[in-house]
């Protein structure tokens, strides 16, 4: 029933949050991007394919923080710096200007992910907004 509602409200939700982020965005949101670290195999990165994959672009999230895939055992590209190299998958490190600035670690379901990559840029935003 959860998972219904939640699909139900999920264009709502994403209206609202685009709202937002349309307020919070400008030049802050300018420079952002979501890196996911995966591996082949890895259940949990197959299920957030699934259940958020293919809407992850076109949402004002998605919008916001492009989607870039990056393999966990792979070097870091040379533009990304991260707090620590991450050692589960999936972890979803948003980063503005090339610098961590907040991650998910592991994917706890689709609800939860957007609530927190919601937030993330959210602080982003305010964090740009006040520099």
């Amino acid at each position: 029933m959860l998972r219904v509602l939640s699909r139900t409200f999920r264009p709502l939700r994403h209206a609202l949050a685009a709202a937002a982020l349309s307020l919070l965005a400008g030049p802050a949101l300018a420079d952002l991007q979501l890196y996911m670290f995966d591996r082949p195999g890895c259940p949990y990165c197959l299920q957030w394919e699934r259940e958020v994959g293919p809407a992850y672009p076109n949402t004002a999230e998605g919008q916001a923080a492009p989607l870039v895939h990056l393999d966990i055992r792979a070097p870091l590209p040379p533009d990304l710096t991260v707090a620590s190299q991450p050692q589960f998958t999936p972890t979803f490190v948003l980063a503005k200007d090339g610098q961590e600035v907040s991650r998910i670690v592991g994917y706890p379901g689709e609800a939860f992910f957007w609530g927190l990559l919601e937030q993330m840029i959210a602080e982003a935003a305010e964090e740009g907004a006040t520099e």
